[in-house]
């Protein structure tokens, strides 16, 4: 049985980590700005494959959508840490094992702490 069968409800299986799943999927699309049926994409190589190599290698950022990121100003390097967070939980949310899943809630406590630590990191540059 295929992943994206299970994932989408196909064979009759519905859960909620499977909209944990699609949360991942769409946390990437948004901060790449590419889709899982992109040309670039293929069984060999997913999204998720992508995203994945660039964190192992320590350049998650450099998978971000360029426009997202902006211009370089005192703000890029809580830029960077935020979007490199956030594709970090877009990892866990979809990862291969639905158990393996983090819950919604813990994405949300995530969220929550990446949104303070990113608006703390601007108001300190402020103060500098």
């Amino acid at each position: 049985m295929c992943l994206s069968c299970i994932e989408y409800g196909r064979e009759g299986i519905v859960s909620t980590q499977g909209d944990v799943y699609s949360y991942g999927v769409l946390l990437m699309e948004t901060f790449t700005r590419k889709r899982p049926t992109d040309e670039m994409f293929s069984d060999k190589m997913t999204m998720r494959s992508w995203v994945y190599e660039a964190g192992s290698l320590g350049s998650i950022v450099q998978v971000a959508d360029a426009n997202l990121m902006g211009k370089e100003d005192e703000k890029i390097s809580a830029k960077k840490e935020c979007v490199s967070s956030i594709l970090y939980l877009a990892m866990d949310c979809s990862t291969n094992i639905p158990k393996e899943r983090i819950s919604m809630e813990d994405v949300v406590v995530r969220l929550n702490k990446i949104k303070t630590t990113f608006l703390s990191n601007i108001e300190m540059r402020k103060q500098r």
